[in-house]
């Protein structure tokens, strides 16, 4: 008689192994380091959340959507007050029409609504063309939807491209551009001439773009932030994507938007309504208010960056850090080679968040040739200024610790 106990173990083995689609992609290396942040004590200047508190009325606001029951399933596409929030805003900032009811979506995240923008535009056998170094999610959500992810590096120190290299990425399979600016992990703001550049290329392929905004308010040294919608040709032909959580200090409530044309976010709401469908409610209740709110919020915003973005630069020069100061977001990536270490960014990752004690992201898990960012590391600066010292008394003894160790 068969003994159950083997039958059931073979099942399992047969149905363990992991999708073909996602075999490339390991645990996310954010989850990896802030793991060893916590396990070593480290200071955590690597995953890209804030430590210091969110505005206070913002958050009232949702404690009072909860407390008035606002609380069951929103519109799939997002509330409307929040949508028309959005739109106006887009309007008042950069000159940007959107309909709230046909070309605003709220999605749980920017990261969902690249995912749903990828999922509903692109066919298997497709090909995404974007810019290494990348967030992590778009060659994982252009696979999850059967299509290619091809990349033209951007080139320290200054992180240009080539516009020849871009032109010769693209080939007969790509449908879709990928443009995150301002840029992580580099932080760089692409120019209005990179960006014509960009937009001529999508019209002359007939090629779509989605373009990741979400640190469109963080911006240093008079770099403006330029929507690829607003270019001539583009507005029909772009999905913009942003979200709250920068711009806010909550990324945890994941409030998110696409938009785009009427038959774009059409494609964007099918895929939508099927990986999250819809957002909290009452964070989306609280959203609305905070936007239309904002005033000079967002002024104030950047500059408190400045002035953790200048700690930071500083902390790193002095430590032996050659530092490439970020136009934008609130990441700094630096050359560690200058400190003597002749290992790969991970192993220097890990080191300096065991040895030393603190933790940031070692960079190559955003480049499909890791050569072309050999050397760097990228800090956060979203922490709160006693946390960046606390980080900068640790790294004042780095060059002497790798000297020891040599």
């Amino acid at each position: 008689m068969r003994d159950p106990g083997q039958g059931d173990v073979a099942l399992v083995a047969r149905s363990a192994p992991l999708s073909k689609k996602l075999e490339p992609f390991g645990t996310s290396i954010f989850t990896e380091m802030s793991d060893l942040a916590r396990r070593s004590g480290a200071v955590n200047l690597s995953q890209g959340f804030p430590d210091f508190p969110a505005p206070e009325w913002v958050k009232e606001a949702a404690c009072r959507a909860i407390r008035s029951d606002k609380n069951q399933y929103a519109p799939s596409t997002g509330i409307p007050a929040l949508r028309k929030a959005i739109s106006s805003k887009m309007r008042d900032l950069y000159g940007l029409e959107f309909d709230p009811e046909s070309e605003v979506t709220v999605t749980t995240g920017a990261t969902e609504a690249i995912h749903s923008a990828f999922l509903g535009l692109l066919d298997p056998g497709d090909e995404v063309v974007g810019f290494e170094p990348f967030y992590d999610s778009y060659p994982a959500c252009a696979a999850m939807a059967g299509a290619g992810f091809r990349s033209v590096p951007l080139v320290p120190p200054s992180f240009e491209f080539d516009s020849g290299e871009l032109a010769r990425a693209i080939t007969p399979r790509t449908k879709l551009l990928v443009v995150n600016t301002p840029h992580n992990p580099t932080g760089k703001v692409f120019s209005r001439g990179e960006l014509d550049t960009i937009a001529g290329l999508a019209i002359e392929h007939d090629l779509l773009v989605v373009t990741d905004e979400v640190y469109e308010h963080i911006t240093f040294d008079g770099a403006r932030h330029l929507p690829l919608a607003a270019f001539p040709g583009m507005r029909n032909r772009t999905v913009t994507i942003s979200s709250t959580a920068k711009t806010f200090s909550l990324t945890g409530w994941k409030i998110g938007w696409a938009l785009a044309a009427p038959e774009l976010s059409d494609a964007v709401r099918k895929a939508h309504q099927f990986v999250t469908f819809c957002t909290a409610t009452p964070f989306q209740e609280a959203m609305a208010e905070a936007i239309l709110g904002a005033g000079a919020y967002y002024v104030r915003l950047a500059a408190e960056y400045a002035e953790r973005r200048e700690a930071l630069l500083e902390i790193l020069r002095n430590a032996g850090f050659e530092a490439h100061p970020p136009q934008g977001t609130y990441f700094a990536m630096a050359d560690y080679r200058p400190l003597g270490f002749s290992g790969d960014d991970v192993e220097f990752c890990r080191y300096l968040a065991t040895e030393v004690g603190v933790a940031a992201i070692p960079p190559s898990s955003f480049y499909h040739h890791p050569e072309f960012g050999k050397g760097l590391v990228r800090f956060s600066f979203c922490k709160k200024l006693e946390t960046i010292r606390a980080a900068g008394q640790k790294l004042a003894a780095l060059s002497r610790l790798e000297a020891h160790r040599r």
